[in-house]
């Protein structure tokens, strides 16, 4: 397989993967997944939570490609979507696990509009503790923070984590 042929398999994986990834989480997770996906909408107690297991369960493909094409002979491309696929978990990771949840120390804090966006959609997408009712559920690409606040109150705010600050609210401005 050509290095540009490659190259362009693997960019077009990890940018597909992004709906790919809102597809899983808006109808899996949310929907029969839910019993998995719960933990991570609560306090976690410890290092671990049962949602970890999906990290796992979309690893599992990934390999299955890229170990499939370099030793059974399957098509090359399987490698590079196997990578593309690997690529888009390291990012999610980073984003979700350490700049959102902080599940890794450090000290890093968004200041770029873009980083700002992306961790103020995800909270937003937790302030709900329900299976339903919920917002945003990309991850790399992410509503404006008003049009979700503004979605959540359409709604009703039916699921809304009741919060543990006194007069604490996402809907500050109303």
């Amino acid at each position: 397989m050509a290095w540009w042929s490659a190259l362009l398999l693997f960019l077009v994986t990890v940018v597909l993967m992004e709906g790919f990834a809102y597809a899983m989480h808006r109808w899996v997770m949310h929907g029969p997944g839910w019993f998995l996906h719960k933990s991570h909408h609560r306090a976690r107690d410890g290092h671990w939570e049962l949602n970890d297991l999906y990290a796992v369960i979309f690893a599992v493909p990934s390999i299955a490609m890229i170990y499939g094409a370099l030793h059974y002979g399957w098509w090359p491309g399987f490698v590079w979507i196997g990578a593309g696929v690997a690529a888009y978990g390291m990012i999610y990771f980073g984003f979700h696990d350490v700049i959102v949840h902080r599940r890794v120390p450090t000290r890093y804090l968004p200041k770029g509009a873009y980083m700002k966006r992306i961790v103020q959609a995800h909270r937003l997408h937790h302030v709900v503790e329900t299976r339903e009712g919920n917002v945003s559920f990309g991850f790399i690409v992410a509503p404006r923070p008003e049009d979700l606040k503004a979605e959540l109150k359409r709604r009703g705010r039916k699921g809304l984590r009741q919060s543990t600050v006194p007069h604490a609210s996402i809907f500050a401005e109303d």
